[in-house]
């Protein structure tokens, strides 16, 4: 199928705004760069900020093993993931109305750990390469102690709802005539010049890896 099914745990209640096609919700997944996964913690709610990568209808989670998330989430529990990209400040004429324009998923599913060594290497591949494309063959190869000490849980799309709101403003009619400022302040993420650490090997230029960062704010 091309959309996600709707029920109750992932509908929008306003429908003009929701998208459950595939297409739309992958594509904003892609854009995004950190994902806040929500989780129940030994009765408390938790909701931690990762780094993630989609594959297919996997959503891939690392970190050290010894860590809470890792030890709650490896063993197939509910999660909640949200990502979201905003993209301007919508102020109108009166305070009831302003909003932002953005693009967000909500993703229902069940976290696991991964324990096959390929799937392991491919999900830290990915999520390595989500933050710097082609920075992982660029760069030292993860050693036994590394690996053994870093978890990475799968998370299934079981469930997923995308919510967006483009345009300006939408004040009352009456309102117009008020000699108010209406309007949006466009948001958008740009990436700065790199600094090295001072510590490169004489010889060494700005990888290709990181010149495709610097092409997001530009492309």
């Amino acid at each position: 199928m091309d959309t996600y099914a709707k029920t109750k745990l992932n509908k929008v209640r306003v429908s003009k705004r929701a998208a459950y096609d595939r297409e739309t919700v992958h594509a904003i997944l892609d854009d995004g760069l950190v994902a806040h996964v929500g989780f129940e913690d030994k009765d408390w709610p938790m909701v931690i900020p990762m780094i993630y990568a989609r594959i297919g209808e996997t959503l891939y989670l690392h970190g050290a093993k010894a860590a809470r998330f890792a030890k709650a989430l490896g063993k197939g529990v509910p999660v909640c993931i949200t990502v979201t990209l905003l993209d301007g400040l919508v102020l109108a004429r009166s305070a009831f109305h302003s909003s932002v324009n953005y693009r967000s998923v909500v993703v229902h599913g069940f976290a696991h750990t991964v324990t096959d060594p390929d799937e392991k290497a491919k999900a830290l591949t990915e999520v390595t390469d989500r933050i710097a494309p082609g920075r992982w063959d660029e760069a030292r190869e993860m050693n036994d102690k590394e690996l053994k000490s870093t978890g990475v849980i799968s998370v299934s799309i079981e469930h997923a709802a995308a919510k967006v709101r483009t345009g300006g403003p939408i004040d009352d009619d009456e309102d117009y005539d008020l000699p108010i400022w209406g309007g949006v302040v466009p948001v958008r993420q740009v990436f700065d010049a790199p600094e090295d650490d001072g510590r490169l090997v004489e010889g060494v230029d700005i990888p290709e890896s990181v010149s495709q960062i610097l092409r997001r704010s530009t492309g």
